[in-house]
């Protein structure tokens, strides 16, 4: 990158790739609280059950390492899903110290209902699927860029 220490451009709003990811993601944020309140989920609560659904019984540290969540935050989400009887909490027989999460009958017929939220997020963008892949592969490789510099 060239210096730009004096340049005063770098201090727009209009400039600043944080602005553009995070007005992004308060955008992304409203369309899926419209479309998660027919199945009566939060983003976070939806995030869970896709890990779930995705991979089936898993402890609660295998769902924070995918969504990058530790115990502290996922704990009181997995207590509101569990009140809702979508999961299933329940100590391991094999290590009392861990926590096993597991979906009900509920929640696995939860996921045909959740079908729909995907494609009503690809059309609401509307960009090419092929675009949005390749927008998600970037940020991700962003997001392992940023990470590895902890």
């Amino acid at each position: 990158m060239t210096d730009h220490a004096d340049d005063d451009s770098l201090l727009t709003l209009d400039n600043q790739l944080c602005f553009a990811l995070y007005s992004t993601q308060l955008a992304m944020n409203k369309l899926y609280r419209r479309l998660l309140s027919e199945l009566d989920l939060t983003y976070p609560q939806y995030l869970v059950m896709l890990v779930l659904w995705q991979h089936g019984q898993m402890s609660v540290s295998k769902i924070g390492e995918h969504l990058g969540l530790d115990s502290a935050t996922l704990t009181p989400l997995l207590k509101r899903l569990e009140s809702h009887g979508l999961v299933k909490r329940q100590r391991s027989s094999e290590d009392e110290r861990r926590v096993d999460v597991s979906l009900t009958e509920a929640g696995v017929t939860l996921k045909k209902r959740a079908r729909d939220v995907p494609k009503a997020a690809i059309c609401a963008t509307h960009c090419e699927p092929q675009a949005l892949g390749q927008l998600r592969d970037d940020l991700n490789a962003l997001r392992q860029k940023l990470n590895s510099g902890e």
